[in-house]
């Protein structure tokens, strides 16, 4: 998201099932920080997962989330003014529906974009 919180650009990538859900969510990120990092000069990711929040400001506090924070805080380093805000399910429809179409996808699917492309499904009301 830019400044004044649009979306500049958004992304999905069907990913292999990790240990917990809470595991897909910081994978999701950091594959989102790598994209960025090729794609924009983004600085503010949005999520609707509080727990992935918490990890970000207290990564000590999440032993058995090590392996996975150390690299997110790697690339940290090049986000000067990263910042991740929370965003209530209701209002991420379009970020819900990119992860649902990804996960019923049974080919690799990998999209970042400024809109939806053609070939995905259209959302129901976005």
């Amino acid at each position: 998201m830019d400044s004044r919180g649009s979306t500049q650009l958004m992304g999905t990538k069907n990913i292999c099932r990790r240990e917990s859900a809470l595991h897909s969510e910081v994978e999701a990120l950091r594959w989102a920080m790598e994209n960025m990092l090729q794609h924009s000069t983004c600085q503010t990711f949005g999520t609707d997962c509080k727990e992935l929040i918490a990890m970000l400001k207290d990564p000590q506090a999440w032993p058995s989330f090590a392996t996975e924070l150390e690299k997110i805080e790697t690339l940290l380093i090049c986000f000067p003014d990263f910042d991740i805000i929370h965003v209530p399910r209701a209002h991420n429809q379009l970020s819900d529906f990119l992860a649902k179409t990804a996960r019923s996808f049974h080919r690799e699917l990998f999209f970042i974009g400024c809109s939806i492309p053609v070939w995905l499904p259209r959302p129901p009301q976005v």
